[in-house]
């Protein structure tokens, strides 16, 4: 083995380099390479000194980092995972540091998607721009469904890999390897927003230079709070006419309470917007080239010196009240130096108390790289962001994970989808490494599955590695399991809570128009079921129909659209259907006595109790009050069984059943006619008659509807809301478009989209997002019941 010529040792020490020699330094010092007299020259030997340094310190950190190591693996709950990241190899912190886990997220048509494809083209991933509804019909690189070229939208999450060259303080190239996730902006699939999220460490959320703050902005700033996902924030579309980024950066203020300040300035605006003054650097940035691929720095344009100039002044008194650091320099009035407010920005940014500001248009390819400079300096790495499981073993104690590849494996499971070569599933190794043609075990049912093919997904296209490390995101084949499945090598008993799944509000009956196509639209279902938790396939016996439910008319479209697409499976479908739900109205007791004696050994069963409203339409709650064993443990299960079918369907007009209290608190048994399907049948009869007896109510599901139109149709709209039935909350007129907030009925929005069209000339737009149920209006709830009557009639009949 060769040791470092004298040249090399010099070049190691004047550029900061932190590899050290590989040779131990008395070899060193024998070697023919550097000679004892050139060491000791004053030339030479302080650089020397240096990268020996440097090396001892290496050796003794490693040395320090294996023991911690060895324990973690021993006994991780004895260590913790502070004192783990601060022992940690340093070429396993290296690594992690230029490591970033980010997503993509914003409202509908805020140019999510167009961003992702510069940002591939500017860090070479991609060698060509394509657009979203492009003239080339290639579509840009993350829509690789047909439909979504097709419909201009994102209908499923698309995860790829970049990487990243920044230059740092020192003028030095530093490589950082950034996993990403572009998200749809459609709420029918906010479900792909939900399960990205949740194994992000960062994200970048897009607002429009006009719009700004949006609905569905408002919903997935939810959902990163949800998760504890720190943010940098982007105003797209500066070159449209009536951009405004200063009027978003209030509305995340005010409208996201997200405390919020620029840390760009735009040089002009909609057609003349030509780049951005860095608030910290002070220098003002230029695309140029062909598609905007390289940055040119200039001095502050003249005129913009005063808005530079109060712009930075509002960024330091932002961050002075949410940073410690920079509150003691504004109190003592001096002047951050760049380092410090970059530091601030980070520490802020990190700790969820603060989001930056950029701005540029993705369409015309303006200040994309200083956003993307944004993702590396401001946002987490994979140790920087606590993750934790439950450690089963220890009574579910909370544990936290460290992004250690050396560490037992940890990895969740968050999406899973169809691929010509079986089942491909997206995981994100929180801990250790996860190799191919390892054993890995699914917490969930403590099966052990063997890892054949280990992939890294850009878009529809694959990598194949053989191994993945902590903090990083891959795809895997032949492993079967369910989204949010929490995955370890055997040796921990940790399970990751999975991500919130929200309920469908909308369903509507389907059938193959062919009965030879039944295999196919059953394989479909099952698919569909696997990959998309918000996706319900049921079956109604009573009217013997397949009922798929969704978050939505185009969720639902969709599908109906992929089976024939992918599977050529024609379907025949019926009217959407309002999920609605029924409640109880008052307390009610019962004392239910089920007997049967039909000769041999009949049926008998006594329930007693009440049932009541639980004071929130969350859940149901059935709660047993049995004193001296009236009814042994396994007949009270058979009267929860009983209870839980009950709220399955409910009486009043066949719906889920919610916010009912059923408490049994007494009851009666025979020696040889009772048994479980009894109680069970008793508890059922009793729920029925109680239920009935305690005027219930029908619920609607409410939707949170925003309009948004042209002000010269503003009364139209309203008119139109109106006659639906909708509470008008809010309302926010612009210069030349207005805003309404309203909550309306999701059964008096059917066909509100082509009402919409006609009365604002195809301008308007809305979205719909659910809100809660509430309780229907009489005469609708006197229709349903009337309906449902009806159909039990006809179907007696048969």
């Amino acid at each position: 083995m060769r040791s470092p010529s004298l040249a090399r040792l010099q070049y190691r020490a004047v550029s900061g380099l932190t590899r050290a020699p590989r040779l131990q330094p008395q070899s060193l010092l024998r070697s023919r390479c550097v000679s004892t007299a050139a060491l000791r020259s004053s030339a030479v030997a302080p650089a020397y000194q240096s990268v020996l340094k440097q090396w001892e310190q290496r050796r003794n950190a490693s040395s320090t980092a294996s023991a911690v190591l060895e324990a973690a693996a021993a006994s991780p709950e004895t260590l913790s995972q502070a004192a783990i990241i601060d022992n940690l190899d340093p070429v396993e912190a290296a690594r992690l540091d230029k490591v970033r886990n980010i997503g993509i997220a914003a409202h509908i048509d805020s140019g999510k998607t167009t961003c992702t494809e510069r940002v591939l083209f500017y860090t070479g991933r991609i060698k060509a721009i394509h657009e979203v509804r492009g003239r080339d019909s290639v579509g840009a690189k993350m829509d690789s469904m047909d439909l979504e070229r097709e419909k201009g939208i994102t209908i499923q999450s698309a995860a790829t890999f970049c990487d990243w060259v920044k230059k740092d303080k020192d003028g030095v190239d530093q490589k950082y390897h950034v996993n990403l996730i572009d998200t749809p902006g459609h709420i029918d699939f906010t479900i792909e927003v939900e399960r990205a999220l949740r194994v992000l460490d960062g994200a970048v959320l897009i607002l429009c230079a006009v719009s700004g703050v949006q609905s569905q902005t408002i919903t997935v700033d939810r959902q990163m709070r949800r998760y504890n996902v720190p943010r940098i924030s982007f105003v797209n579309k500066m070159d449209r006419m009536g951009a405004n980024p200063f009027k978003a950066v209030d509305q995340i203020n005010s409208k996201l309470k997200m405390p919020a300040a620029a840390v760009q300035v735009p040089i002009g605006a909609e057609d003349e917007f030509e780049g951005v003054v860095d608030l910290i650097t002070m220098k003002a940035l230029y695309n140029v080239g062909e598609s905007g691929e390289d940055l040119l720095e200039k001095e502050i344009p003249e005129k913009l010196m005063d808005t530079v100039a109060e712009r930075k002044a509002m960024l330091i008194e932002t961050l002075a009240d949410v940073d410690d650091e920079i509150a003691e320099l504004f109190l003592d009035e001096k002047e951050p130096t760049p380092d410090q407010l970059k530091a601030a920005i980070r520490r802020a940014t990190i700790s969820l108390k603060f989001t930056p500001v950029f701005m540029g248009s993705a369409l015309a390819n303006k200040s994309v790289q200083p956003m993307l400079d944004g993702v590396v300096d401001y946002l987490p790495n994979p140790s920087e962001v606590e993750n934790l499981a439950l450690d089963q073993k220890r009574n579910e104690a909370s544990v936290k994970l460290v992004p250690y590849n050396a560490l037992p494996f940890v990895g969740l499971a968050f999406k899973l989808e169809e691929s010509n070569f079986g089942q491909l599933t997206y995981i994100r190794v929180y801990q250790g490494t996860l190799r191919k043609g390892a054993n890995v075990f699914n917490a969930r049912n403590n099966k052990k599955v063997k890892v054949p093919r280990i992939v890294r997904m850009h878009s529809n296209e694959m990598e194949e590695v053989s191994e993945i490390g902590a903090g990083e995101i891959c795809a895997v084949f032949g492993v079967d399991c369910a989204s949010g499945d929490t995955f370890t090598d055997g040796q921990l008993g940790y399970s990751m809570s999975s991500m919130f799944v929200p309920e469908p509000v909308i369903s509507l009956s389907i059938k193959p128009k062919q009965t030879k196509d039944a295999a196919n639209f059953s394989k479909a279902m099952a698919r569909f079921q696997r990959e998309d938790p918000t996706f319900r396939v049921t079956y109604d016996s009573e009217s013997e129909q397949t009922i798929i439910s969704g978050m939505g008319e185009l969720h639902l479209d969709i599908y109906v659209e992929r089976m024939r697409r992918e599977y050529r499976v024609d379907c025949e479908t019926g009217q959407p259907q309002v999920a609605y739900r029924e409640t109880i109205g008052n307390r009610v007791d019962f004392d239910h006595l089920l007997k049967k004696q039909t000769g041999g050994a009949g049926d008998y069963a006594r329930v007693m109790g009440w049932m009541e409203p639980t004071g929130s339409l969350d859940e149901n709650k059935f709660v047993e009050e049995i004193v001296g064993g009236s009814i042994s443990e396994k007949f009270l299960y058979a009267c929860e069984k009983g209870f839980n079918l009950s709220c399955e369907k409910g009486p009043l007009i066949g719906h889920k059943v919610l916010g009912t209290r059923m408490v049994v608190n007494d009851g009666a048994t025979h020696m040889t006619d009772s048994s479980e399907m009894a109680f069970k049948n008793a508890t059922q009869q009793a729920f029925r008659k109680a239920f009935m007896d305690s005027q219930p109510a029908v619920l609607e599901p409410l939707m949170k509807t925003v309009v948004t139109a042209p002000s010269e149709f503003q009364g139209d709209v309203i008119a139109l809301l109106n006659k639906r039935g909708a509470t008008i909350n809010d309302t926010e007129t612009g210069v030349d478009e207005f805003t309404i907030y309203a909550d309306c009925s999701l059964n008096g929005m059917f066909g509100f989209s082509t009402n919409l069209r006609a009365a604002t000339q195809g301008k308007g737009e809305y979205t719909m997002e659910f809100s809660h149920y509430e309780k229907a209006p009489p005469q609708v709830q006197k229709e349903l019941i009337a309906k449902y009557i009806k159909a039990q009639a006809e179907r007696n009949k048969k």
